[in-house]
C-alpha cells in the first residue's frame, strides 16, 4: 500500500497523563489527540495494547493475548460516570507518580476497583447495558471465550505458567475444560466484562481521533508469549511436543560484537498454518484493524526466514534458519482482507531476500538515524539518504532518546553528525526532528520524549534488560501547546 507524505508521534497509552498511576483511555488520551491535531500531525503510534504482567516485566511484547486489551488501560473515571464506582473509590493513592508507572501498585489498586465495577454492573445494569455486553461477547467469542477461560484458570492455579497446569487442562481435554467453565463461570465473565469495558473506551478514543484527522498506528509482534491464551488454545499452529511444550523457540543468531538473543517465544508451524489458510493470522489482523488504521509488523524478517533455537539450548548460536511463509502469506492476506496498510520493521537483518518481500507488497520499512555512521558518506540511515518508501523515526520505543544518544556518541561521530545536520547541538532533538521531517521518507515519526528534549532517563525500553522499562510517563504540563505549535511549523514547512 502506498502512503501519503505525513508525520506523527509515538506515545504508548500507559505513558499518558492520568491520576491513577498509569496512562489510560480517559481525559489524557483525548488531550493527546488534541495536541496532535494542534501540531498538524496525522498519526499516533503505540506499542501492542494487550494485557501485560509483572511476571514478564510488564512488556507489551509478552502479552497474555494477541487479541485482548490491557485492563490497566481502563479509565476508572469513566466507570464512575457510568455508576459502577464512586468518586471516593477512585481517589488515587498518594504514592502514584505522574512521571513513572509503578506497575505493582497500579495493578493492585485498579484490579480491586475493576472487580467492584463488575459487581455493581451485575447489581444495577439496565437492559440496554446488558444487551451491549452480551452482543460484544457474542461478536468476539472466537478469541474472547478462550482468553477469559485462560485468565480464570491462571488465577485458579496461582498464576502458574500454563505448561505447569494439570495435564488434562494443559492439553485441553474437553471434560476437564467443561468442568472448569462451570466452576469458574463468575471469574470467566469478569474477564469478559473487562474486555468489553476496554473495547468500549478504546473505540470512543479511536472515534475521537478519527474526527480530529488522526490515524492510529498499532503494533503486531510476529511472535506471541508462551504464557498466553494464544498458545494454550491453539497449540497445533506452534512447534510443540506431545505435552504442548515448545520444541523450538525464537531468537536471533550471534553477530559480530554480540552473542545473539534467545527470546523464548514459541515459533509457528507454518505448514499447519498454510493448510488452514493462515486463519489464525487473518483473525488476528481483523481484530487489530477493528482498533487501528495502520499496523507496524515487528520483526518482519521472521516472515521471510526465522531463527529457531532448540528449547533446551542455552546458546542462541545453537539455532538454525528456517524458511518462513514468504509471499504466500501476504498474498493470502491481500486476497482475504484487501490492501492492508502495514509498516514493517526491517532493521538488523536487511538482506536481499527480505527487501524483495517488503518491496513486492510496497510495505514501507524503517529508517532510524541512531543507526547511522555519520562519518560515512551516503550511509543509509542518515536522513538525507532516506528513500521515499520508508517510515523514518527520530527514536523508537527500543532506542535511546535523541538527547541521550547524542550525549553518548564518541567525539568523532558527534562532529560528523553536527557537520551533516549543520548544527552545534544546542537543540539536537529539534535538529533531528527537522532532518527527519525534511527527508524523502513518506512518513516521519518522533517520540514525545524527543519533542520534550529528554535524556536517557526517559528511555522507554532497553532491549535485553528485564527491569526499568515501559514506565516513563508524560505529565499534563508536557502536553504543551507551544511544542505543538513548533512541531506544526516544522510539519507545514516540510509539507507533511
Amino acid at each position: 500500500m502506498r502512503f501519503e507524505r505525513q508525520s506523527g508521534v509515538f506515545l504508548h497509552p500507559t505513558s499518558l497523563p492520568s491520576p491513577h498511576g498509569i496512562g489510560d483511555l480517559g481525559a489524557g488520551a483525548y488531550e493527546f489527540v488534541d495536541f496532535l491535531a494542534q501540531a498538524d500531525q496525522s498519526l499516533w503510534q503505540f506499542c501492542p495494547l494487550g494485557p501485560t504482567s509483572q511476571a514478564h516485566a510488564n512488556s507489551p511484547y509478552q502479552s497474555y493475548s494477541a487479541f485482548a486489551g490491557s485492563p490497566l488501560l481502563i479509565d476508572l473515571r469513566q466507570l464512575a460516570e457510568d455508576g459502577y464506582l464512586t468518586d471516593e473509590e477512585i481517589e488515587p493513592r498518594d504514592d502514584f507518580s505522574s512521571h513513572h508507572t509503578k506497575y505493582e501498585a497500579v495493578a493492585e489498586f485498579k484490579e480491586q476497583r475493576l472487580r467492584t465495577a463488575k459487581e455493581r454492573f451485575d447489581e444495577h445494569a439496565g437492559e440496554s447495558e446488558r444487551s451491549e455486553f452480551e452482543a460484544f461477547c457474542e461478536r468476539e467469542s472466537g478469541w474472547l471465550d478462550n482468553y477469559a477461560l485462560f485468565m480464570a484458570l491462571k488465577q485458579e492455579f496461582g498464576g502458574d505458567l500454563w505448561t505447569n497446569w494439570p495435564h488434562e487442562v494443559k492439553t485441553r481435554q474437553p471434560d476437564a475444560l467443561d468442568e472448569y467453565r462451570e466452576k469458574l463461570a463468575d471469574e470467566i465473565e469478569h474477564h469478559k466484562f473487562l474486555q468489553w469495558q476496554f473495547d468500549t473506551q478504546w473505540q470512543a478514543v479511536a472515534d475521537y481521533a478519527d474526527e480530529q484527522g488522526i490515524g492510529l498506528v498499532g503494533d503486531i509482534p510476529i511472535y506471541v508469549a508462551l504464557d498466553s491464551a494464544d498458545v494454550w488454545s491453539d497449540p497445533d499452529i506452534f512447534l510443540l511436543d506431545e505435552n504442548n511444550n515448545p520444541t523450538d523457540v525464537a531468537g536471533v543468531p550471534p553477530n559480530p560484537g554480540d552473542d545473539g538473543q534467545k527470546w523464548g517465544n514459541p515459533v509457528y508451524d507454518w505448514d499447519v498454518l498454510e493448510q488452514n489458510n493462515y486463519q489464525w493470522w487473518l483473525d488476528r489482523f481483523e481484530r487489530l484493524f477493528e482498533q487501528v488504521d495502520i499496523a507496524r509488523i515487528d520483526h518482519f524478517k521472521g516472515f521471510d526466514e526465522f531463527w529457531a533455537i532448540p528449547a533446551g539450548a542455552d546458546d542462541p548460536g545453537a539455532g538454525m534458519w528456517k524458511e518462513g511463509p514468504g509471499a504466500d502469506f501476504f498474498e493470502t492476506v491481500e486476497r482475504e482482507l484487501g490492501d492492508v496498510p502495514f509498516f514493517v520493521e526491517d532493521l538488523g537483518f536487511l538482506d536481499e531476500s527480505i527487501a524483495q518481500l517488503r518491496d513486492q507488497f510496497d510495505f514501507p520499512g524503517m529508517s532510524v538515524p541512531q543507526y547511522a555512521n555519520w562519518c560515512e558518506g551516503g550511509h543509509m540511515y542518515q536522513p538525507m539518504n532516506f528513500p521515499e518508501q520508508t517510515v523514518a523515526y527520530t527514536s523508537t520505543h527500543d532506542t535511546n532518546t535523541i538527547v541521550g544518544y547524542y550525549r553518548e556518541l564518541n567525539d568523532r561521530q558527534r562532529e560528523c553528525l553536527n557537520y551533516n545536520l549543520g548544527t552545534e547541538g544546542e537543540e539536537i532533538h529539534w535538529d533531528m526532528i527537522e532532518a527527519v521531517w525534511n527527508s524523502n521518507a513518506v512518513v516521519a515519526m518522533t517520540t514525545m520524549q524527543d519533542l520534550l528534549g529528554l535524556d536517557s532517563d526517559a528511555r522507554f525500553n532497553t532491549p535485553g534488560t528485564a527491569k526499568g522499562n515501559w514506565g516513563w510517563r508524560v505529565t499534563e504540563d508536557g502536553i504543551d501547546p507551544d511544542i505543538a505549535e513548533r512541531l506544526r511549523m516544522v510539519t507545514d514547512r516540510t509539507i507533511r
